[in-house]
């Protein structure tokens, strides 16, 4: 408790792995996780009853998956934030590549699950989906390409981050995935800037984002039909966003009450996707909140800590999953309050769902791992080693 008010100090050589771990660990972020893993869990108890007597299955069967799911998740966080920013990359990179062949597999292999999108590999009776696991190995990828550019006689690997970032957000809109592609562009664009680009090229790339949008507009009916679902000045209540906007201004600023909520019963994907409104309904805007702090304590602390890096892929990395992680929140809950169009985004750690919660673990624990407390030495004691 003293280290959480005070700082952790920094590692000593020679030191045990796990006295040094909890040294050097951003311990505020890592009791947000826990909290919000405990929240999902709590608001899972009434989210997903619904669907599991649907299903004519026990009544807490999605708590016990998600349960399971979540312990071996912890595990992998645990693991990941143990390791050096080399053992990230590394990691990082052979991940990219197996996600990576895994989404080519999709168009032979993959499953819609009736929503549309092919995005899910069913393998034993359990879903996975690639997309969740690309996006810290890409961030891995990326965030290597742009500082080893930086290096005297370095590659060009600003012009190849690009070129990844490109072709992973091609293959993503094309399964239609779009709110994942726009995360991922999101976070290349996050990197680039933290590497030094030019704003004028940012500004054009945003730009070109755009273009593509209005493409996908004309070109992809489910794109279209979710953009004029949000334009639509009337919102129907027989829909997804209809039931949810509902529940949230049933909430109040207490809830309707523990267990009291309607909206479960009305909303196939209130266990995942709009999870959120489920908090709002029973617990109101109190609990809402408290999950926003959470978020955003876990993306703050880690800048701050982040500026203080001086190994580069450290800081282009670190940079691009907390605020990746900042933003997929910000997205599913804005998609909620019909403040953007549905994007098919879970909550991180509070959703339902095995690949996102173990995807959202490997991203945390490699975020947690770059923003330990290092040995770095002041500025100016480099300044001279440089001279």
């Amino acid at each position: 408790m003293t280290e959480m008010v005070f700082g952790t100090a920094p590692s000593r050589a020679g030191d045990p792995i796990l006295p040094r771990w909890w040294r050097t660990i951003d311990k505020w972020s890592l009791a947000c996780v826990l909290g919000l893993f405990a929240m999902g869990l709590l608001l899972g108890l009434a989210a997903s009853v619904p669907l599991a007597e649907k299903n004519n299955l026990p009544r807490f069967y999605y708590v016990e998956r998600q349960a399971a799911f979540g312990g071996l998740a912890l595990i992998v966080m645990l693991v990941f934030s143990m390791m050096s920013p080399r053992q990230v990359r590394r990691l990082g990179v052979l991940g990219f590549i197996g996600a990576f062949l895994l989404i080519l597999a999709l168009p032979v292999i993959g499953t819609d699950h009736g929503k549309g999108a092919v995005r899910w590999l069913s393998i034993a009776g359990m879903s996975l989906q690639p997309s969740e696991f690309l996006k810290p190995g890409f961030v891995a990828l990326c965030a290597w390409f742009m500082a080893a550019s930086q290096e005297v006689g370095g590659p060009p690997g600003k012009l190849y981050s690009f070129v990844a970032a490109c072709v992973i957000v091609l293959l993503l809109a094309l399964q239609p995935d779009f709110g994942q592609a726009s995360l991922v562009l999101f976070a290349w664009l996050v990197m680039y800037f933290v590497a030094g680009a030019p704003m004028l090229f940012l500004v054009g790339v945003a730009g070109l984002a755009g273009i593509g949008g209005f493409f996908a507009y004309g070109s992809s009916e489910h794109f279209a039909r979710r953009i004029n679902g949000f334009l639509s000045p009337e919102v129907d209540p027989r829909t997804q966003i209809g039931y949810a906007t509902n529940a949230i201004q049933e909430g109040g600023f207490f809830g309707v009450g523990v267990g009291e909520g309607s909206v479960k019963w009305s909303l196939p994907d209130a266990h995942t996707d709009f999870i959120i409104a489920v908090a709002a309904e029973e617990y109101g805007l109190i609990m809402v909140l408290a999950i926003i702090a959470l978020y955003c304590t876990i993306v703050l602390r880690s800048l701050l800590r982040l500026l203080k890096e001086r190994d580069p892929f450290a800081r282009i990395a670190g940079a691009g999953l907390a605020c990746s992680f900042g933003v997929q929140a910000l997205i599913n809950m804005g998609v909620a309050v019909r403040l953007l169009p549905a994007k098919g985004m879970t909550l991180p750690f509070v959703s339902y769902g095995g690949s996102s919660v173990i995807a959202s673990a490997v991203a945390m624990g490699a975020l947690l791992a770059l923003t330990r407390t290092r040995p770095q030495g002041e500025m100016s004691e480099i300044l001279r080693r440089g001279h």
